[in-house]
């Protein structure tokens, strides 16, 4: 008799597996909708920093960039020299150390700015000196500059033979545009052959300009004992200050006021004896001579004459000496800061000489 196969139990485990198919479906359609996570939302003017020790990683806090035109405080000596210059202020020729003029500059821009006169590079000064641009810049020697140089005569009777005073050397024509001390720049360049600078050298220099002049001065003011000469307009801002270096003899000091009587740009120099009477070379000419203009005339690239006989604001050709040393009795600046002041100034314009 054959034997019957039982098939009663896979149906049994087929059913129960449809059974839970079905409840795992109405669960899943009927479930409660799940609690959503928390977001740490933080103010537009916060942003979540790492905690104390930790560093944050690179490509979770990326760089800060500064937008264009943005300004930054002066961090140190050179930076605090050019921002000085590009508001006009001048420390003297740059050299990157802070020395007894670039701390009368920091003064001028604190009284410019109303802050205590600390001569100090103070937080607060810091805030209010910024830069907008680069401290260095880089320039080509060009054919017109080399063309300019030549020798400069040994004697008076020399150089009234030449045809200007021209610079030198190409150090001294780059220092003074760039308003350096020749050493300075030696230092920014110190593979740079400057007995035989070619056309096309590239050079380091700084960017150290001044503003174009805007207005007319009001009033000039010579500080004797300061050394340093201002000017300001007729709402009392500050439009330059520059070191100044004044007469030797104390009795060849004018105090009081002058007024400005001559303005000569790029003057020749009348060179008369009778002023040098300590010099035996003056006294051997023995007479008047004519020396042309040029950066290396005497009175440098301008001449500005004061109504005291005499007298006057000129540049010179030795810019490192401004403020350092005395003269016969005339007010002597960098050439930079005299040719600056030149279109300020007025005939008439109202000069006093303070103690």
């Amino acid at each position: 008799m054959p034997v019957r196969r039982r098939s009663g139990g896979w149906k049994r485990l087929a059913g129960g597996l449809m059974l839970a198919l079905v409840v795992g479906l109405i669960w899943f359609w009927f479930r409660p909708a799940p609690a959503p996570r928390r977001k740490l939302i933080l103010p537009p003017s916060h942003t979540a920093a790492p905690a104390s020790g930790s560093t944050a990683h690179p490509a979770s806090a990326p760089p800060v960039v500064s937008p264009a035109g943005s300004s930054r405080p002066v961090r140190n000596a050179l930076e605090t020299q050019i921002a000085l210059v590009r508001r006009a202020i001048s420390s003297g020729p740059i050299d990157g150390a802070i020395g007894s003029q670039t701390r009368a500059a920091i003064a001028a821009f604190q009284r410019s700015q109303g802050l205590p006169p600390t001569a100090a590079l103070d937080p607060g000064t810091r805030l209010r000196l910024t830069l907008e641009a680069p401290v260095m810049t880089h320039y080509v020697v060009t054919t017109n500059d080399l063309g300019r140089l030549q020798p400069l005569g040994k004697g008076w009777q020399e150089k009234a033979e030449q045809s200007a005073l021209e610079y030198e050397t190409g150090l001294e024509l780059v220092a003074e545009k760039s308003h350096a001390h020749p050493a300075y720049i030696r230092q920014l360049n110190p593979g740079v052959n400057w007995a035989g600078l070619a056309a096309g050298t590239v050079l380091t220099l700084p960017a150290a300009e001044y503003p174009e002049p805007e207005v007319s001065a009001a009033r000039m003011v010579i500080h004797l004992s300061g050394k340093y000469l201002e000017v300001f307009d007729a709402e009392t801002h500050l439009l330059l200050h520059c070191p100044c270096s004044i007469a030797a003899r104390v009795e060849k000091r004018p105090v009081g006021e002058l007024h400005v009587a001559v303005l000569a740009p790029h003057p020749n120099y009348t060179f008369d004896p009778a002023v040098f009477p300590e010099s035996p070379e003056a006294q051997a000419v023995g007479h008047k001579l004519v020396l042309p203009p040029g950066p290396n005339n005497p009175v440098g690239v301008a001449w500005i004459g004061l109504d005291k006989p005499g007298y006057g604001i000129h540049g010179t050709p030795a810019p490192e000496q401004v403020g350092r040393t005395e003269s016969h009795g005339c007010f002597r600046l960098a050439n930079w800061d005299a040719e600056y002041l030149v279109p300020l100034v007025w005939i008439g314009l109202p000069v006093q000489v303070e103690p």
